[in-house]
């Protein structure tokens, strides 16, 4: 049995004084959090996509914020409702399954910091949310000739449908047989430069006068695929990252020294002497770096290959006896049409006329937040669906159908 909430799905639909929050429906909705009051509609300069405004108390006027994120499609039908002090959950009746669930940042962290970035405390931020969750993003950097792609490559062959790579964006143009989408994103300088600003680059650099970087938008899609997303990207990326709201693990590899990964670089025999030089000099630096207090989780010797390769699977929890079918899981739940909408801490109860989902005699549903992680530039994960009915004659609450 689940947990019961000690009042009848009546009260809740009325909005009673059970710590139930109250809950706004309509093509344009209004939704307080805190001391502020936000409008959420069908307005928009682009008139494609959902609106946002709020009220000023100090100006007594309302003020038109900039709206940070990927903006959800226009509906006209919304339920709104407050998630704390920090966010409001938007349910798009009648959406497809992948556009239904949206939450709107009012004051978590990645929006105070674009506060601070833009210079204005009128930002908010749109992220989708997403039905199960996705196995952590893995951040591999190490010197060039370190052994890190040897090492990536034979993840991929062990466990192809578990990894996969995000596809890096760039401002130069395709070469002979790239393909957009596959090799890079190619993007004018103008747009790219407008991401960065917005917040929706993980990282990015300059190389001889063109854009390179990865988006958060290009780590999200591997995880959309039920895959684990790997980052190869250098010291000063994974900084970046790092510092960044993506939720990811650091792996730094590392030589047996310096002298060692000459004779590999030697070895390889397709550099030239300034070429090897030059990789040599960044190699120390990025090893000075490596052990920055806090940057990388985990610190790799490649002194063996196959003795590192085997701590990498353990890190990543891929030792013999775990079960390495599946480390990311996306529910592929559509929500009900809705009738009628309330919250309860963390649980919002839904009640439904024409629900699909389970077999709930009152057709009532709970979605259940308690567990999401993520949020904006990204998507939100972690929510899960499930039908409850009720018991003890509608008097005692709701139980969750197993």
């Amino acid at each position: 049995m689940g947990e019961a909430p000690a009042f009848l799905f009546d009260d809740l639909l009325k909005g009673s004084d059970n710590g139930v929050d109250f809950v706004y429906k309509d093509r344009e909705t209004t939704t307080i959090v805190g001391k502020a009051k936000y409008v959420i509609g069908d307005y928009d300069d682009s008139a494609l996509s959902i609106g946002v405004k709020v009220f000023n108390d100090s100006l007594g006027m309302w003020v038109y914020p900039t709206v940070l994120g990927t903006k959800p499609n226009l509906s006209s039908d919304l339920w709104t409702l407050p998630l704390g002090e920090d966010r409001v959950l938007m349910i798009k009746n009648g959406a497809i399954t992948d556009d239904n669930l949206w939450f709107l940042e009012v004051d978590t962290p990645f929006v105070r910091q674009q506060k601070k970035i833009l210079g204005s405390s009128n930002v908010v931020a749109w992220s989708k949310g997403v039905m199960g969750y996705a196995g952590k993003p893995i951040v591999i950097s190490g010197p060039s000739g370190v052994g890190k792609g040897t090492l990536i490559n034979k993840l991929m062959i062990e466990f192809p449908s578990m990894f996969g790579f995000s596809v890096s964006h760039t401002t130069r143009a395709p070469r002979e047989k790239e393909v957009n989408g596959i090799h890079y994103h190619f993007t004018e300088r103008a747009v790219m430069e407008k991401e960065i600003k917005d917040g929706k680059f993980l990282e990015f650099a300059s190389v001889h006068g063109n854009l390179y970087g990865t988006s958060i938008e290009s780590v999200e899609v591997v995880a959309d695929a039920g895959k684990r997303c790997i980052l190869d990207i250098d010291v000063q990326g994974a900084k970046a990252v790092r510092a960044s709201s993506l939720d990811a693990i650091f792996i730094f590899i590392s030589p047996p020294s310096c002298e060692d990964l000459e004779k590999r670089l030697r070895s390889r025999g397709t550099e030239t002497e300034e070429q090897i030089q030059k990789r040599l000099r960044n190699a120390k630096g990025e090893l000075d770096e490596g052990k920055s207090p806090g940057l990388f989780d985990h610190i790799l010797v490649n002194d063996d290959l196959e003795a590192c390769y085997k701590t990498l699977k353990n890190l990543l929890g891929l030792h013999e006896s775990a079960d390495n079918t599946n480390q990311s899981v996306r529910k592929k739940i559509g929500l009900p049409q809705v009738n009628s909408v309330s919250k309860v801490g963390s649980k919002i109860y839904l009640n439904s006329a024409n629900a699909d989902i389970g077999n709930a005699s009152m057709n009532s549903f709970v979605l259940d937040v308690s567990s999401r992680k993520g949020g904006a530039p990204g998507r939100t994960r972690g929510l899960d669906l499930y039908p409850v009915y009720p018991f003890g004659g509608l008097a005692n609450g709701f139980s969750k159908l197993s």
